[in-house]
């Protein structure tokens, strides 16, 4: 990716506060996001425009996360998909990783999430066309870094 080009990051949020507060931490790590509330508006964005990676909730007003996962997924095998979710239990991360989730955070653990999205992203990168396993991490050092904007 050209040094100059700004990731994007689709996030699908039930909560306004929710998408309030990613979209604002992404913008501060110069990351462009568009922020969502339903899987319905996440699919149409996702047919007209591209992303870099999806962060998803587990529980959205018109369908699961995990089943708008999957959707994403047969429309788009190869972007990654992160859940970032206060479903906190196992078995909702076995659900997101089953749906064809890359990884998944639960809230509100926000520095994990910003350390977890260049992991992703950068090695998007490095496999041409394809979708990354989950990988249990013990310490991060991605190979580039994220700046925060000069106030």
């Amino acid at each position: 990716m050209p040094s100059n080009a700004r990731l994007r990051v689709l996030c699908v949020d039930e909560s306004e506060d929710c998408r309030d507060m990613l979209s604002t931490a992404l913008r501060f790590w110069r990351i462009e996001a568009r922020a969502v509330a339903t899987a319905k508006e996440a699919l149409s964005l996702i047919q007209t425009e591209r992303f870099d990676l999806y962060l998803l909730d587990a529980w959205l007003p018109d369908l699961d996360g995990f089943e708008l996962c999957r959707r994403m997924r047969d429309f788009d095998p190869h972007t990654p998909i992160l859940f970032f979710s206060g479903a906190p239990y196992e078995g909702d991360k076995k659900r997101g990783l089953e749906a064809g989730a890359n990884d998944y955070v639960t809230k509100p653990n926000m520095d994990v999430l910003l350390q977890t999205i260049p992991y992703y992203v950068t090695g998007a990168e490095d496999t041409t066309g394809k979708v990354l396993p989950f990988r249990q991490k013990t310490s991060f050092s991605p190979s580039f870094t994220f700046e925060p904007e000069a106030a």
